[in-house]
């Protein structure tokens, strides 16, 4: 069904929407680029009333008309936006810095409901820059958010798009929001999808404050804050020289703490940082850590249990006082029952970690474990 729209809105010469209404001497408004066009071919009447111009004549912006103009075109219904690809692409003509509410609205919507094709339309058409310059607005929150969310459903359109975001410079932006406030949640998300590009982890890792911010928001932040930023770790943290960065940056104690809440990306956070030497350092100094996994491995999710097992198996690999303490706190009883768990990769862990506690345990006590 066709879009009705106010005959006023269309120039009378191209009867397409105007998107740079502009009064003749006549009275009549006319599209500028259409009455230029006419003008310049040598005319001169007016094409409504053909009546003389002047000379020269002059062009007047019809500011009141183009405001309503964008004004219906950012209200107008959602459904509305599929049926008429004008309309789309006068949305995003006009979509300039700074903006409102209503037309970030609108881009939103394009780019949520409209589809890959939407998406790649928006993409096109320079609105990504501006997006980017709405989602570094700190003073204007609402305006962030909306950004924000373009951005990320952008981002969903694929490898090439999450390149291009970052090439359009939203990493700084997106980076600053992790700060805090309303918006951190929404740009930690956005940074796990960057990430998911292997040449983006590199690039949003090496940037000296994406880490260390989501590293203070997994400390600070409020539940889905935390999630987000464990979330966002564990897909850059894929990238071996991250996982540095992001021991550096101070996230192991939050991520040991939220571990011991109940929290299975944490644990799987955990797994990828006990992969590097430095992570295992880091876990090893911090008091009650064999004893937050070994509460994972007691009441966790299938899930959990495996990737506790897995950093315990590395953490103890190579000390003794790991293991002993890991013995201590019941872990080596607990994988006895694990071992002839029905999930095959929490049988597999558990009886690795008996096999490497055993070292340390007298030998009835291995023996017995096995079985």
């Amino acid at each position: 069904m066709e879009v009705q729209l106010p005959d006023d809105f269309r120039c009378p010469i191209s009867l397409e929407v105007m998107t740079d209404p502009v009064i003749l001497s006549s009275g009549h408004t006319f599209d500028r680029a259409s009455i230029q066009r006419w003008l310049d071919a040598g005319n001169r009447t007016c094409p409504v009333t053909k009546l003389p111009l002047p000379p020269s004549p002059s062009l007047i912006p019809n500011y009141a008309l183009r405001s309503l103009i964008s004004s219906y075109v950012a209200h107008r219904p959602s459904a509305a936006s599929s049926s008429d690809g004008h309309l789309d692409s006068l949305l995003l003509a006009r979509f300039s810095f700074p903006s409102d509410a209503p037309t970030i609205s609108a881009v939103l919507r394009l780019a949520q409901r409209g589809g890959a094709a939407s998406r790649r339309l928006v993409a096109d058409s320079g609105a990504i820059s501006v997006l980017i310059l709405h989602a570094d607005a700190t003073d204007r929150s609402d305006l962030q958010d909306l950004a924000l969310r373009a951005l990320l459903h952008i981002s969903l359109d694929g490898d090439h798009a999450r390149l291009g975001l970052l090439a359009e410079g939203a990493l700084d932006p997106v980076v600053s929001a992790l700060r805090g406030g309303p918006a951190a949640a929404l740009a930690a998300t956005l940074l796990t999808s960057l990430s998911v590009v292997d040449v983006n982890k590199a690039t949003i890792g090496a940037h000296p404050a994406s880490i260390p911010r989501l590293a203070a928001l997994l400390s600070d932040g409020d539940g889905r804050q935390r999630r987000e930023a464990a979330t966002a770790l564990y897909e850059l943290c894929k990238f071996a020289e991250n996982r540095r960065r992001a021991v550096r940056a101070g996230a192991v104690a939050p991520l040991i703490r939220f571990s011991g809440e109940g929290s299975e990306r944490a644990v799987r956070v955990l797994g990828l940082l006990a992969k590097c030497r430095e992570g295992k350092d880091e876990m090893r100094k911090r008091a009650g850590f064999v004893r937050a996994l070994a509460d994972v491995v007691r009441t966790g999710s299938p899930r959990g249990v495996e990737h506790a097992l897995v950093v315990l198996n590395l953490v103890c690999s190579d000390s003794q006082e790991m293991a002993l303490e890991a013995i201590e706190v019941g872990v080596l009883d607990l994988c006895s029952v694990l071992t002839s768990d029905m999930n095959q990769k929490i049988g597999k862990n558990a009886m690795e970690l008996v096999l490497r506690l055993g070292i340390f345990s007298s030998p009835c006590t291995i023996a017995n474990t096995v079985q």
